[in-house]
């Protein structure tokens, strides 16, 4: 399988809902008081974003398999700031299950991505 663009790679479309469910959480009066937990989890959000992006185009893929496993990393730092948002009564635990979920479900595609590009060498 060939991508033409990161784009296209299900891991960064996964990513990026999960980063604008962080923007949009974040934008609501009481989370947004608390400036670095904000700038904190949405760069975790963001990072992970990037970094699948940035692995693209890193020239072999194992250097891509490192950016995707930031990636990863970077999204399980959101499930992380989302403890603390709950714990500070910032978010319902309705809304932490929601971003939860599609931190856990980012971490689970970046996953597949990486085997896939394991077995694919």
């Amino acid at each position: 399988m060939k991508i033409g663009r990161f784009e296209d790679i299900e891991a960064w479309q996964t990513a990026r809902k999960l980063t604008n469910l962080v923007f949009e959480m974040t934008r609501r009066t009481g989370f947004n008081a608390d400036i670095d937990l904000t700038r904190q989890i949405r760069r975790a959000a963001i990072s992970s974003m990037a970094n699948i992006a940035e692995g693209f185009d890193a020239g072999s893929d194992a250097e891509f398999q490192r950016f995707l496993r930031i990636a990863q990393r970077s999204a399980t730092e959101v499930q992380s700031h989302l403890y603390v948002a709950l714990d500070e009564r910032y978010i319902e635990s309705e809304e932490f299950n929601l971003v939860y979920a599609q931190a856990q479900q980012t971490r689970k595609v970046i996953g597949g991505f990486i085997r896939y590009l394991q077995t694919s060498s």
